[in-house]
């Protein structure tokens, strides 16, 4: 056994290893001035989100939606390229090939910090520069405040990997004017810069240089109110005259996606690109034909439900779609085919659209007992 002060170093040694400002943890903890500020920490991986750092964000949101001395939260990523290019994917993978716990653990502690975000009382900021998808969306959509960049590249490429547009998509995607929300799920097409924030998923859009300054006026505000805070940004976001010119790069193509994409199934979704016939019609069907049959058809009814849910039932419907999705075939077969051989020519089983029956679909939505979400 230990002498008592040779424990009491360990204990100090340790604490001074753990402790969150370490520049080599995934996930950086700090309070500054009036903010509580939650830093991404895994540039090689593009801040890609994983389990330990679902783990360490979450207690600290709630402790400092508790702490009178806390008036917001910024969340940001290191490393310049990415904010959060989604969740460790190929972890889960490995998890659910073996039905080891992760494939349940990761999904429903990524929507429980969701959740919170969603429904968190202090100002919540998130600066989406550079990439962010999937699990980054997750963790800055359903903010208060999201404020992208040139750099921002923003997509939900799920349909691709045979999953579905989670975190909370089913919830923000059809709350987007028009079908935006129903073609960026199905396609996964990629928004860049300014074009985020004309689409309504950004609330803001500042020069990428300029973030620093901005976190330090924001850290700087005495005792700020919502207002404060968003009048400071409105501020910046005046200032920025990058691309402010140029028009919406899906504006010339809306009135197309407004109405091919309103149609009730995938199938005739298909069948209207197919009558339309336009460059951009075939575009979009060469775009589909490439993405999980199940996948499309399961994201299809999750958005027409999701249009009218809460945002807790829509966690609660997606948890049970990510475990409909880690007891099938696609999910696996898309990961290997994107990240793991790389070859991009995933086989899809069912392989088309019409093999994929309502009664498959529905077996995924359904509740799940005693392992339903519990929010």
């Amino acid at each position: 056994r230990l002498k008592p002060f040779n424990r009491l170093q360990v204990i100090l040694q340790h604490l001074k290893m753990s402790k969150h400002t370490d520049s080599t943890a995934e996930v950086l903890l700090e309070k500054r001035g009036a903010a509580g500020i939650i830093t991404l920490n895994r540039p090689k991986a593009l801040n890609a989100l994983n389990l330990p750092m679902i783990q360490q964000i979450y207690p600290q949101i709630k402790a400092w939606e508790q702490d009178p001395e806390t008036f917001l939260i910024i969340i940001k990523g290191t490393g310049g390229k990415a904010f959060c290019a989604g969740g460790d994917i190929r972890a889960i993978t490995d998890a659910g090939k073996v039905g080891g716990r992760l494939a349940q653990d990761f999904f429903r502690e990524e929507y429980i910090l969701n959740n919170a975000i969603g429904t968190c009382k202090k100002p919540y900021v998130a600066l989406i520069d550079g990439i962010t998808m999937g699990g980054g969306v997750g963790l800055s959509i359903h903010g208060r405040f999201r404020v992208a960049t040139e750099k921002t590249l923003f997509a939900m490429p799920e349909t691709a990997i045979g999953l579905f547009p989670d975190v909370g998509g089913g919830y923000f995607l059809p709350r987007l004017s028009g079908k935006i929300g129903c073609y960026l799920a199905l396609t996964g097409f990629r928004l860049k810069g300014r074009d985020v924030l004309k689409a309504g998923i950004a609330t803001h859009f500042v020069e990428s240089e300029k973030l620093p300054a901005l976190e330090k006026d924001l850290i700087a505000l005495k005792s700020p109110s919502t207002e404060n805070i968003a009048d400071l940004l409105n501020s910046y976001h005046v200032e920025s005259k990058i691309d402010q010119e140029k028009e919406f790069v899906l504006d010339e193509h809306m009135e197309k996606i407004n109405s091919l994409f309103s149609a009730n199934s995938m199938e005739e979704i298909v069948k209207k690109l197919k009558q339309d016939g336009s460059p951009f019609a075939i575009k979009q069907l060469e775009t589909i034909n490439k993405m999980s049959p199940t996948s499309l058809k399961m994201t299809l009814r999750q958005l027409r439900e999701g249009a009218s849910m809460s945002l807790q039932d829509v966690l609660t419907m997606e948890y049970r779609l990510s475990q409909a999705c880690m007891r099938g075939h696609d999910f696996y077969e898309g990961v290997r085919a994107v990240l793991i051989d790389k070859d991009q020519s995933p086989r899809w089983k069912p392989a088309t659209l019409e093999e994929v029956s309502d009664e498959f679909v529905d077996d995924c939505f359904k509740p799940l007992g005693n392992n339903d979400l519990k929010l």
